[in-house]
């Protein structure tokens, strides 16, 4: 055998190690290894993702992970995968998915180029606005409003950066006061300590509808921001996330989707034109 012979041989073999370390995924292996797959997910952000009454992940955002994992562990051989949820804030839950403690991450976490920057999202699962929740009756009815008024939003969240943001560069002075449980701003609200309450609308019409008098709480109409909510992934892990996208396709063009909606959001009304398109334009074909 020649030694040009054998070196193309040993650059064949490199090559295909190679291609073969590209397209592997350490998460797969590890979930295989493990029987288990780590998911962090929302306690407190109905009707996407919170603790139900018996302590258990539930919304329309865990349903959706509920079928990620089942392909995930269709894939890895063990159908019947142990799930450790991991509960935290939006700040904890990307901290676990890009540190490796968590695999997934399943709430309503919005996909950002600077998140993008740590950890890798799926395709989309809903596309919501920030808005401002207020006492029904108040005099506060457009973001300008806001001038001279204290306003609660969670820490952390794209919402807090958002609104800042606005304020700036629309010159509005408004005191900004950063919370860490969503059910908070609700009380602050309702105990007249804040003016307002920031966050993703879908999101304040569930606080609304789980708060002691939902009639005397009201959405002001104008939109604060745009949010495209994705399943957090770890960061260059591109069999993982095919998986998962596989899984949403499914749910998306086999019609569940529907159901799934239904359930948790169906008293908002039927999907708008708007996310019925992101379903279709967010679903991968064979």
């Amino acid at each position: 055998m020649s030694k040009k012979f054998l070196a193309a041989l040993l650059v064949a073999a490199f090559s295909m190690g190679a291609a073969t370390a590209q397209t592997a995924s350490p998460t797969l292996d590890k979930i295989k290894a493990a029987k288990s797959i780590n998911v962090a997910y929302s306690a407190d952000s109905f009707p996407f993702s919170f603790a139900g009454p018996n302590k258990e992940a539930a919304g329309y955002s865990i349903d959706l992970c509920k079928r990620a994992i089942e392909q995930i562990g269709r894939t890895v051989g063990e159908p019947n995968l142990k799930v450790n949820w991991l509960a935290g804030s939006v700040t904890e839950r990307l901290q676990m998915v890009a540190t490796g403690r968590a695999d997934l991450e399943c709430a309503n976490t919005t996909q950002t180029q600077s998140r993008l920057a740590n950890v890798d999202f799926s395709n989309l699962i809903f596309i919501d606005g920030g808005g401002l929740l207020v006492k029904a009756g108040s005099p506060l009815n457009q973001i300008a409003d806001l001038a001279g008024k204290r306003v609660a939003v969670l820490k952390g969240t794209t919402t807090e950066t958002r609104l800042n943001e606005t304020l700036r560069i629309r010159a509005i002075t408004a005191t900004v006061v950063p919370i860490t449980d969503a059910a908070a701003g609700v009380a602050m609200l309702d105990a007249g300590t804040v003016d307002a309450y920031a966050g993703d609308k879908v999101k304040l019409v569930g606080l609304a509808a789980q708060a002691k008098e939902p009639g005397k709480l009201a959405l002001v109409v104008e939109d604060l921001s745009f949010e495209p909510y994705a399943l957090a992934l770890p960061r260059n892990d591109s069999a993982l996330r095919l998986e998962v996208n596989k899984a949403l396709t499914k749910v998306y063009m086999g019609g569940e989707i529907e159901t799934i909606f239904s359930q948790w959001l169906g008293k908002l009304g039927r999907p708008t034109g708007l996310l019925a398109v992101m379903f279709l334009l967010n679903s991968i074909p064979d």
